[in-house]
């Protein structure tokens, strides 16, 4: 499709720039940039959602991806230097052992770092393999001679400064991409690629539709608030899992009947796989059992709307995960119809 290599070109840079939930406002100030330059007014909700009415008339409908990731936070300084951290957002701390971070501080200092089990080295510590993974038994080593609280203080370090995990982002020549936070930079990426096909006329929108970023979904509230209040409908556009007992798969776009919070909308899932087979998508359906979405928030915030939620499979959700050309496609294709039906 025409805007497939757009939409990966907008989600490799999405994934490089840093944007764990609540210190996203790099993200923001790029995607106001980039949807100014095709042409649309740009709205900031109080806590930082991105909102760009598109165009289109009737029966509203709102397009929901997060560009909040996950990430850490100072929690404290050590008394040999480290940093003992807390998460943003839910995930093993497996997924980030051997990572590098960068520590932001409210001065506007940065400095690396890796995140390390206590204890690391094998030809010291016997048991290191077996040892637990989590935030009291693992730490963070700043790349900076410090071996005290005390010296680490000095440089600006302390509790509550963000952290930001490496996203190591690759593109394969074989269509694979590779990196961080797909969850849910992919779907941005998708979203910014539908509005460029709009600005050059080459979507013609079947009824009135707008499209929110927004910044805490990786922390449960994300679009609570923030979109039109004549809103009729909101699909979530958020990455499809991958796994045991389900049917999405990297090359798919996946439309959730059903996760944590509930099922979704029974008219609008039905029109997305009628849409789906009509237009022979790899599509799969799938029930999430572990899974909640940006329609979700909105939904327990009081708002009355019909909602759904598709976007392309991911695998290794929350951790280094990977999806691929297609599936991009695919979830581009399913609301490029969607929109203009």
């Amino acid at each position: 499709m025409e805007y497939t290599d757009y939409a990966i070109k907008q989600i490799i840079t999405l994934c490089k720039i840093p944007s764990p939930s609540g210190f996203t406002q790099k993200v923001t100030a790029y995607l106001e940039k980039e949807l100014k330059s095709l042409g649309f007014e740009v709205e900031f909700s109080r806590k930082g959602s991105v909102l760009a009415t598109l165009g289109g008339e009737g029966d509203p409908l709102v397009l929901a991806a997060h560009v909040d990731t996950l990430g850490a936070m100072v929690r404290s300084i050590k008394s040999n230097g480290r940093i003992r951290f807390t998460k943003i957002g839910g995930y093993p701390e497996n997924n980030i052992e051997n990572e590098n971070v960068i520590i932001y501080t409210r001065e506007g200092k940065e400095y690396t770092g890796t995140v390390y089990i206590n204890g690391p080295a094998v030809h010291v510590y016997r048991d290191s393999g077996n040892a637990k993974r989590d935030d009291e038994h693992m730490e963070i080593i700043i790349d900076e001679i410090t071996k005290s609280k005390e010296e680490t203080i000095k440089l600006g370090i302390s509790a509550g400064d963000f952290i930001t995990l490496d996203p190591r982002t690759t593109y394969t020549p074989s269509g694979f991409l590779k990196t961080r936070h797909l969850d849910d930079k992919a779907s941005a990426g998708i979203l910014l690629a539908l509005a460029k096909a709009i600005s050059e006329k080459k979507l013609k929108l079947g009824r009135k539709v707008s499209i929110l970023f927004t910044t805490y979904e990786e922390v449960g509230h994300g679009a609570a608030s923030g979109f039109p209040t004549d809103t009729a409908e909101m699909i979530s556009v958020d990455m499809g899992a991958v796994g045991e007992d389900l049917c999405t798969d990297e090359y798919c776009v996946s439309i959730c009947a059903k996760d944590s919070g509930g099922p979704y909308d029974w008219d609008v899932t039905d029109k997305l796989i009628r849409l789906a087979k009509e237009h022979k998508l790899q599509y799969a359906v799938d029930i999430y059992p572990y899974y909640g979405s940006d329609v979700e928030g909105a939904l327990r915030a009081g708002h009355d709307i019909k909602h759904g939620l598709i976007g392309p499979g991911v695998f290794a959700s929350h951790g280094y995960e990977r999806t691929h050309k297609q599936a991009i496609e695919n979830t581009l294709m399913l609301l490029w119809e969607y929109l203009q039906s």
